[in-house]
């Protein structure tokens, strides 16, 4: 991970607003033999019994899954938009380009559940992503039984005991006034990455320049 202290975010609730904003995560980790494996997958950030997890879930019988089985320790990176911010922008032109990213990295221990469990995390997942209209045919509550019971044995909820979260909020944070200024109004006339990226950027503008 790219590990310095002024691109770490520290407020707790900006970082579970991110994982929120972007729950579509990468998850890996290894299997007994230290083979790498991965996966994508959206994942929930609650409380259960005072602890923090991820909760989600997988199709059974894939090598992740028998991975997982076999060693329970996993990675889930989450990330955000991102965008190339060139050098020409600075103060002083004369230093090399970079990329602005957001980015958190969770560690923890996975544990599978039962069905009951899983039907949860389906139905908080479908909910989810149809803006909680429990009308949405697609719901999980709304899905033919036939369909729920042909499909159920073939997934497979799971929750990540959280151990450590770690963040990169790469915005440039390292940079001169003049700089910062200067490229939040490029990145405004960039695409989309590039205006989330200006606007965030722009939150913490007072942060790190009081006088500004």
């Amino acid at each position: 991970m790219y590990d310095l202290p002024y691109h770490k975010e520290q407020d707790e609730a900006t970082i579970k607003a991110f994982i929120k904003q972007y729950p579509f995560a990468f998850l890996t980790g290894c299997d007994k033999n230290h083979l790498p494996i991965a996966t994508q997958v959206p994942l929930f950030v609650e409380e259960i019994n005072g602890k923090q997890v991820l909760r989600g879930h997988i199709m059974k019988n894939t090598d992740h899954h028998k991975a997982f089985l076999q060693n329970n320790n996993v990675l889930a990176v989450f990330t955000g938009k991102h965008t190339y911010v060139s050098g020409t922008w600075y103060s002083n032109p004369n230093m090399p380009s970079t990329w602005n990213y957001m980015s958190v990295h969770v560690r923890g221990t996975i544990r599978f559940l039962k069905d009951e469990n899983l039907e949860e995390i389906l139905r908080m997942t479908s909910l989810y992503f149809e803006d909680n209209n429990p009308k949405s045919s697609t719901v999980f509550d709304n899905l033919p039984t036939s369909f729920k019971q042909r499909v159920m044995h073939a997934i497979v909820g799971f929750e990540i005991e959280i151990q450590k979260i770690d963040t990169v909020f790469k915005l440039s944070q390292d940079r001169d006034a003049e700089s910062y200024q200067n490229i939040i109004k490029k990145l405004k006339d960039q695409n989309e990455d590039g205006r989330v990226i200006a606007e965030e950027m722009e939150k913490r503008t007072h942060l790190l320049f009081p006088k500004i």
